[in-house]
């Protein structure tokens, strides 16, 4: 595809409004734990092609690098901030607070939130989501009352799952894929349970009740970096972990996903929704820096390349599962031409 370059007014507006960021010779990128390996890849074959430093790229959480992004305009913030959601309301206006008002959002494909176990355990894993939710909740149906958690064991949930502890680790309140998992995994497994449906409880209800991981031991908060996640289900078999299929994808040597409602999580299932847990990935971009941060729109041409993010690209080699056709080539257009993004 040709490499479409911002205009030479939006050029200047963006140097007028963010002189102070010339300083800095290295773009620099924040963001969610499941878009940094994808963004961390076309950093490496942006520098690999130029000769120009390679990219500063942070893994904060989708959370964090929305506050970081959006502190402002100029060498102390950063350019780019990947995310395993879209933007909240919020977040936009805490942008136009800070006068980070000029942002264009790249949606690049989509990712499934895996659930995974090392490959030395030989259980056969399928749950559903209302059996997720009733070892994840911090409070579930139990006799006909809405408790505290009591289930310790997966057999306590069903006698036909293995008669060893629930132990997940997933990701903290700041991460993308915690908000992900809340909406996709734990309120749908939730509405599935008998307590919810024949109590004719509404959606609501479901976000106030449902929204909640335990705290007492099983669900473990493990931080924004999923690699120490994949070195933690290596070393205890029965333990299992919530990231980015990309994650799962890398490390398939090591780790199986766990089925949910029957469907393994592949790029196939992924990618035609089969695969109930899936989500879109983006990242956003401060235009305000193009043209003011050396070779940002450069980089900016290479995450949008068709090398990128085409059936076959080198970022679906990793795991993501890329837009159709149509989609990509609207997306090419609206970021390398730094179209703003509608208002929340």
């Amino acid at each position: 595809m040709s490499r479409i370059k911002v205009t030479a007014s939006a050029l200047a507006i963006a140097a007028v409004s963010a002189t102070a960021a010339s300083a800095r010779d290295e773009i620099r990128i924040v963001g969610s734990s499941t878009v940094f390996p994808y963004t961390q890849a076309v950093s490496e074959q942006f520098a690999n092609n130029t000769g120009a430093p390679s990219p500063i790229v942070e893994s904060t959480g989708t959370g964090g690098g929305m506050k970081i992004f959006c502190g402002g305009i100029g060498e102390g913030h950063p350019d780019i901030t990947g995310a395993s959601r879209a933007m909240t309301v919020s977040e936009y206006e805490l942008c136009t607070q800070n006068g980070v008002t000029d942002i264009s959002e790249a949606m690049i494909g989509y990712d499934g939130l895996s659930m995974a176990i090392s490959r030395s355990n030989s259980f056969d894993w399928d749950v559903s989501l209302g059996e997720v939710f009733l070892a994840l909740g911090a409070q579930v149906p139990v006799n006909g009352e809405w408790v505290d958690n009591p289930f310790k064991k997966w057999s306590e949930i069903d006698s036909r799952l293995p008669d060893v502890n629930i132990v997940v680790l997933g990701p903290p309140p700041t991460s993308g894929t915690r908000d992900a998992f809340v909406e996709l995994a734990m309120h749908a497994g939730c509405k599935e349970l008998a307590y919810v449906k024949d109590g004719g409880f509404d959606s609501a209800w479901v976000n106030e009740n449902c929204s909640r991981m335990r705290t007492d031991g099983p669900f473990i908060e493990a931080g924004e970096n999923d690699n120490l996640i994949v070195q933690r289900l290596e070393s205890d078999p029965n333990a299992m972990g919530i990231f980015g299929y990309s994650f799962l994808y890398e490390n398939l040597d090591k780790l199986k996903g766990v089925k949910l409602a029957g469907v393994d999580p592949e790029f196939d299932t992924i990618a035609d929704g089969s695969y109930p847990v899936s989500r879109p990935l983006f990242f956003y971009v401060k235009n305000a820096h193009r043209g003011v941060i050396p070779n940002l729109q450069e980089f900016i041409e290479e995450y949008m390349s068709d090398d990128a993010l085409e059936p076959g690209g080198y970022l679906t080699e990793r795991g993501l599962v890329p837009l159709d056709a149509e989609s990509r080539a609207a997306l090419q257009d609206s970021v390398l031409n730094a179209k703003s993004m509608d208002a929340k």
